[in-house]
């Protein structure tokens, strides 16, 4: 039987383009860690997307997740099947422009299929705690960014 995890993510940015960073909760039975990265030059989707994979790059084993974001791009992508379809399609999505990001999809679609996930939604600022812990996690990363990135395509 796999392990259960549940990893709450969150991406920021101040300006977007600008800097941001992410924030990750872990929560495995009783124990939690705690993850965030600051970048000098990113997005938004860029923190959101490396956060869940940062989270999933830290499990040591194939595990049964639970997934909370408030990204929808993230949620969406992932639940709705755009990100499949965009990779089947050569990155190119429904209304014929490239996707962005596509390092980074790259990653998460590999990491999806050695887990099995559950991709849940939550409303950002509305008092989820681990929500606001990674809000809080990731609006520190990015006001002191350590690390290069670039904003994306």
């Amino acid at each position: 039987m796999k392990k259960h995890v549940d990893i709450y993510t969150d991406g920021a940015c101040k300006g977007n383009p600008g800097p941001g960073g992410y924030g990750i909760v872990l929560v495995y039975r009783q124990t939690e860690k705690r993850m965030s990265r600051g970048f000098k030059c990113t997005t938004n989707n860029r923190m959101e997307l490396l956060a869940a994979i940062t989270a999933l790059e830290a499990l040591n084993e194939s595990c049964d997740v639970t997934l909370y974001s408030d990204s929808k791009y993230l949620i969406d992508a992932m639940t709705k099947g755009w990100a499949r379809s965009w990779q089947a399609k050569n990155w190119i999505k429904s209304d014929k422009k490239k996707a962005l990001n596509v390092d980074l999809w790259e990653k998460m679609l590999l990491l999806d299929s050695q887990h099995t996930i559950q991709y849940v939604w939550v409303k950002g600022h509305n008092g989820h705690e681990y929500n606001e812990i990674c809000d809080t996690l990731a609006v520190e990363a990015a006001e002191n960014p350590q690390y290069e990135d670039v904003h994306g395509e």
